[in-house]
């Protein structure tokens, strides 16, 4: 008998499958137990401080009691300050059965350190909804990611969209601004080439595709399209399912011009008549620099534009104070505008 039968190589993709899926729900299985667990610790040590409630300081002591009898035995996963973390996650998640399967101990750190109960349930649905990592968690809260979306949609429609209630209508509802490109680790340093902008971006797509926004997959770089005898090279091609329609993106490494809309428009009228088909939806054209005049924008494009967006972006994560300063500059504009 042949010893060297060739495998099936549909039999082996199969086997490996069962194989990873198998691995994959046993290791989300012991990450909601280490859940459950934080969550039952917290529950027992709020109710004994309900008993000791005549106590100020009972709790204090408590906790400091408790870590110095479980931490040496049982680890630094038992210390004073994830005891705290357990109470506060029983406070803030009272209801067992409301817990989510799909995320684990690390994430719910992230999320009960978040006092907008809006805002953690949008990172939290956002979480479980794109099967994000805690480290795509912990990017996401810390890129201001919620703060961002509001700039230009209302709290009603984030949430309703993280909830699923409704299906984004606009690129507005996904695409948000300033861009946070930290993930690409450019230099810092004055001047660079758009090329090494698209490079680092292809380089890092699935961290880019991330940062754009929800239902995005890549197409093409630098798709070439001919105009009779001129050649042109548009630098990033994406399709986005939920809004039904191709994404062209344009890179500038300084302050978006007019003439950088016009160019773009170019494409967005290019993929609108010769390639999308009937049923699909207009052609959105994103033009990222690092800066923008938004009354030349405004000025450049049509009064009822909906499809062409001049978006800035970073390089480096900003610091909450500087993106809470921009966000109230833009709530004043919008008072301002308004009166």
């Amino acid at each position: 008998m042949n010893k060297n039968i060739s495998i099936n190589q549909d039999l082996l993709d199969d086997i490996k499958g069962i194989i990873n899926n198998a691995r994959q729900n046993a290791l989300r299985s012991v990450d909601f137990c280490r859940v459950q667990m934080y969550w039952n610790i917290g529950k027992r040590i709020f109710e004994e401080e309900q008993n000791g409630k005549e106590r100020a300081d009972y709790g204090t002591y408590l906790l400091k009691n408790l870590a110095r009898k479980i931490e040496p035995e049982y680890g630094s996963g038992f210390s004073i300050r994830q005891l705290e973390r357990s109470r506060q996650f029983y406070r803030t998640y009272p209801i067992a059965s409301a817990l989510r399967t799909q995320l684990n101990w690390n994430q719910y750190k992230q999320l009960i350190s978040i006092s907008d109960p809006d805002k953690r349930e949008y990172y939290e649905l956002e979480s479980v909804n794109n099967n994000w990592t805690a480290r795509e968690t912990e990017r996401q809260i810390n890129s201001q990611l919620y703060e961002r979306l509001l700039l230009s949609n209302d709290k009603e429609s984030v949430l309703a969209v993280a909830r699923k209630q409704r299906i984004p209508q606009t690129p507005q509802e996904i695409i948000k601004e300033p861009m946070i490109l930290e993930f690409l680790g450019l230099e810092r340093k004055a001047e660079y080439y758009e090329k090494d902008l698209e490079s680092a971006i292809i380089s890092h797509i699935t961290d880019f595709l991330l940062e754009i926004g929800n239902g995005f997959s890549f197409v093409a770089r630098q798709k070439r399209i001919l105009l009779e005898d001129d050649e042109f090279f548009i630098d990033l091609v994406f399709y986005n399912r939920l809004l039904r329609c191709f994404v062209i993106i344009e890179l500038k490494n300084d302050k978006l011009t007019h003439q950088d809309l016009g160019q773009l428009q170019m494409y967005v009228n290019y993929y609108d008549r010769c390639v999308k088909l009937p049923d699909e939806h207009p052609t959105i054209g994103i033009l990222l620099g690092t800066s923008k005049n938004d009354t030349v924008v405004k000025m450049t494009l049509p009064e009822d534009n909906k499809t062409i967006l001049a978006n800035e972006y970073q390089l480096y994560l900003p610091t909450k104070t500087q993106l809470i300063k921009e966000i109230n500059n833009v709530i004043s504009q919008m008072n301002n505008s308004n009166t």
